[in-house]
């Protein structure tokens, strides 16, 4: 495994990482196994977050199995201002059954109020401080969809690590990560593979891990299937041919820019739809050509696209500004 230092955390860290989000669709014993194979395949960082369900009990469980010092841990929570970051970090010290976290982030600062709450003299910022001064977090990171607002956070010193999307299509960042590797802050690629919709996931992997703009990438994982192949992109570096470019040029354009990257952050639905669930199924049929299982899924709904009745909560909260509501015209269309 190839191992690069984050920014001025000093952390030495694999370039391929967990990604802690699917972790929670497996049970425990599952949970544990995978952890088990990160530490065989020289992965030694794992990301979560207090919003992830078990994700961080289960991570917590697995550490005890292989030793905590296998690993570097990055959690965070959505917590803007002092009080409810405190709050987050206790709870995450306690379902992880940790004395101290290596990276806590703040999650998702997606808009103006939430940077500014963050900075201001009760903010979360503080918070984080005072618990790395107190020994609870080693390092200080920020997280987003929204490259305004790390653009922002790159000029706080105290932000250690900054983390946001990077794959072949969504290459939206790199001005942002050419000031944070300046300012030598540690980055860390999520959605690598575009939320799991990448069909060709090594190239996509990669194209990351070649272009050096990150130090690690973070590929959601829930199998140890998963754990080896992703792994293995993290190995060696190993220039992409002209057939591999092709094939991910191709798949670029085939995904255009509406994808669903399977976030989850324009749910819950008012009328109870699974919004994301609705777009990978259409996607299933239009590139997968897996029209009976994914009808069969999509019948076993109770709440359909048709159910839709366009009050545009989801399209409010998407970050990536999906025309929610037309896309799920056309998986009504697709379906019904």
């Amino acid at each position: 495994m190839l191992y690069r230092k984050l920014g001025k955390t000093g952390l030495k860290v694999s370039v391929i990482g967990l990604g802690g989000i699917p972790i929670q669709r497996v049970d425990e014993k599952e949970a544990v196994e995978i952890i088990k194979e990160c530490k065989n395949q020289g992965i030694n960082f794992i990301d979560t977050a207090r919003g992830y369900s078990v994700s961080e009990e289960y991570i917590g469980k697995g550490l005890k199995e292989v030793g905590r010092s296998s690993f570097y841990i990055a959690t965070k929570a959505p917590s803007y201002n002092y009080d409810d970051m405190k709050k987050s970090i206790e709870i995450s010290l306690e379902k992880l059954d940790l004395d101290y976290i290596d990276i806590y982030q703040i999650h998702n600062v997606s808009y103006q109020w939430q940077m500014d709450d963050v900075l201001s003299k009760n903010g979360a910022l503080k918070a984080l401080i005072e618990a790395k001064e107190e020994g609870k977090i080693k390092h200080i990171g920020i997280t987003s969809h929204n490259k305004d607002m790390l653009s922002q956070a790159v000029e706080y010193s105290q932000f250690e690590t900054i983390q946001f999307p990077f794959n072949p299509i969504e290459n939206q960042g790199l001005d942002v990560f050419k000031e944070a590797k300046e300012k030598n802050i540690g980055i860390i690629g999520m959605k690598p593979i575009a939320g799991g919709v990448f069909r060709e996931a090594q190239l996509s992997l990669r194209y990351i891990i070649n272009s050096e703009m990150i130090t690690l990438a973070i590929p959601g994982m829930d199998s140890v299937d998963q754990v080896v192949e992703n792994a293995y992109a993290g190995k060696k570096i190993i220039a992409l041919n002209e057939e591999e470019q092709k094939l991910i040029d191709k798949e670029v354009k085939e995904l255009g820019e509406d994808f669903c990257r399977r976030c989850g952050y324009c749910t819950p639905c008012p009328q109870g739809i699974n919004i994301p669930l609705m777009m990978v199924l259409e996607n299933y049929v239009k590139r997968y050509n897996l029209n009976d299982w994914a009808v069969d899924r999509y019948n076993a709904q109770i709440n359909k696209a048709s159910h839709c009745i366009e009050c545009g909560v989801c399209e409010g909260r998407c970050p990536y500004n999906i025309p929610i509501i037309n896309r799920l015209k056309s998986v009504k269309e697709t379906f019904e």
